[in-house]
């Protein structure tokens, strides 16, 4: 597969998305880290600490949806490459009050990045979160949700300016 027109290498010769070929890249440690927060009433967020949530461990099942949705990151984004991951950490902390904050870490060694991983993760985990408390509130917000930290790969680290 050759580039299109252009360098443009997301699109084909017809100016059609296409999923770029990496068959050429050299394969190395890659890491990203995402992160989201979740701002809710504080008596959500004190049900959610204490364990009063109906649907069972809140945090314990979005951690499980958080790996989950990075491994299968490339079933939800359409021009992701399927990536064998090395390391998928999800964490939790909050504010004391009504914002509850979700951290993904991922890391593999390969030839594409691992940001939309990460992005899926904290993503995948926020909506597990939104999911499980829903009866107790619905208006709760999620967001910003935001890549903070990438390393490897051809254009180098990155980290975002708080």
């Amino acid at each position: 597969m050759e580039q299109a027109s252009g360098g443009m290498t997301h699109f084909n010769e017809q100016g059609r998305a296409r999923m770029v070929d990496i068959s050429g890249k050299d394969s190395t440690v890659r890491t990203a880290v995402a992160v989201t927060r979740i701002t809710m009433q504080p008596a959500t967020l004190e049900a959610i600490k204490e364990g009063r949530i109906g649907k069972g461990d809140v945090l314990a099942v979005a951690q499980v949806a958080g790996i989950q949705g990075a491994k299968r990151t490339s079933d939800w984004i359409p021009m992701c490459h399927p990536l064998a991951l090395t390391g998928v950490n999800i964490t939790f902390s909050d504010n004391g009050a009504d914002e509850l904050y979700i951290e993904a870490a991922v890391k593999t060694e390969g030839k594409t990045g691992v940001e939309m991983e990460a992005l899926t993760a904290v993503s995948s985990a926020a909506l597990t979160v939104y999911d499980m408390c829903k009866a107790l509130q619905k208006d709760m917000v999620i967001g910003p949700t935001q890549l903070k930290i990438k390393t490897g790969g051809k254009s180098g680290d990155y980290h975002r300016e708080e």
